[in-house]
């Protein structure tokens, strides 16, 4: 069960970090998803991640929505603040705790159904709003918890388990929040810890609305010939910005390649995902080149990744509404409730 936690007996020369603490100390409980989910290598990088920026837990707010993605919070930041909401709605509780206190930093942990199907509007509005979060995808293309149906993300064409094709074109989470005014984009591939950590850390460290959609097959239901959510599909399409790492089913398979070259990787079924990195010379700070270069990139039939798009002079929701500097649980009574007058002159002003 999900709600098992690991074995506490740790080796006393565990590396620490600047706040002494091991790499344990930022693990949660046991997975319960299938052996060889990419969700699983994910998981891993925040952990990572956060150990290496020495960040407390009391400090993290972790938040998801409903799905196997959705689950994962509870296997990593164990000593962190949590908050699992109804199926699509993350974003709007992330926004909410975000305003009440300033002083957290929140990670949003959903997936492409929680995401692209039921949670989009809320998607959409957490991007405009430029709430202060980094948002990640685990984004496999299929309701792994439902038996493998298609996604909203599932690419036109894919191949299901069964054989049946996708007739409908995809949602591409990266071009939509491009679209959206979303200050840092990114795509990375679950199997990529090399790629997928830098980016979570950048993420963590932005200001604003950071979005990492992370390519994490579905061991179960989308990992065979004809998907392209697979492990195989994704690395031979992939266009790298950055770098590609892979955990299959039972043993984990890796690929590392250049800035700007392509690499091809066979999964264990015999199905191939084609990946490209991003040049070195790439400029991630024009949003219409970057729409322009994800499309052509995809057109060709490969998925780029990497450090997509950045603006360094995006400003948040605080900033956008000159909300309290202090969190608003630290606030006293006479800030909290200003007086009969005030109501008063918000109310005439909103007539």
């Amino acid at each position: 069960m999900s709600y098992l936690p690991k074995p506490s007996v740790r080796h006393p020369k565990l590396k620490r970090n600047a706040l002494g603490l091991t790499h344990r100390d930022y693990e949660g409980n046991l997975s319960t998803l299938c052996a060889g989910c990419g969700h699983d290598s994910i998981s891993a990088a925040i952990i990572q991640s956060c150990f290496e920026m020495d960040l407390p837990a009391h400090r993290i707010a972790k938040l998801s929505g409903i799905g196997c993605s959705s689950k994962t919070p509870t296997y990593f930041l164990g000593q962190s603040h949590g908050f699992n909401t109804v199926h699509g709605r993350m974003p709007s509780v992330a926004t909410g705790a975000s305003l009440a206190n300033r002083d957290l930093i929140y990670i949003g942990v959903s997936g492409d159904g929680d995401t692209a199907s039921i949670g989009l509007g809320q998607f959409s509005h957490a991007v405009r709003r430029q709430t202060n979060m980094l948002y990640i995808v685990e984004n496999n293309g299929t309701y792994g918890l439902t038996k493998g149906q298609f996604s909203a993300t599932n690419d036109y064409g894919s191949k299901a388990k069964k054989g049946a094709i996708n007739p409908y074109q995809a949602i591409d989470l990266v071009s939509l929040a491009l679209q959206l005014g979303a200050g840092f984009v990114a795509r990375s591939f679950s199997g990529d810890k090399t790629q997928l950590i830098p980016l979570i850390k950048a993420g963590i460290s932005y200001r604003g609305f950071a979005l990492i959609d992370c390519i994490s097959p579905c061991v179960t239901f989308n990992n065979h010939d004809g998907s392209k959510k697979s492990f195989d599909y994704v690395r031979e399409h992939n266009h790298a910005m950055l770098k590609t790492d892979v955990i299959p089913e039972k043993e984990q398979i890796t690929a590392e390649y250049d800035e700007g070259t392509s690499v091809s990787v066979t999964l264990h079924d015999g199905a191939n995902i084609h990946l490209r990195k991003l040049d070195a010379d790439y400029d991630p700070h024009d949003r219409v080149a970057a729409l322009a270069h994800v499309q052509k990139v995809q057109a060709e039939g490969e998925i780029p990744t990497g450090l997509i798009y950045l603006d360094r002079e995006e400003s948040d929701l605080h900033e956008i509404l000159n909300t309290a500097a202090v969190p608003l649980n630290a606030l006293d009574s006479d800030r909290l409730c200003p007086g009969e007058a005030q109501l008063a002159e918000i109310n005439q002003a909103l007539r």
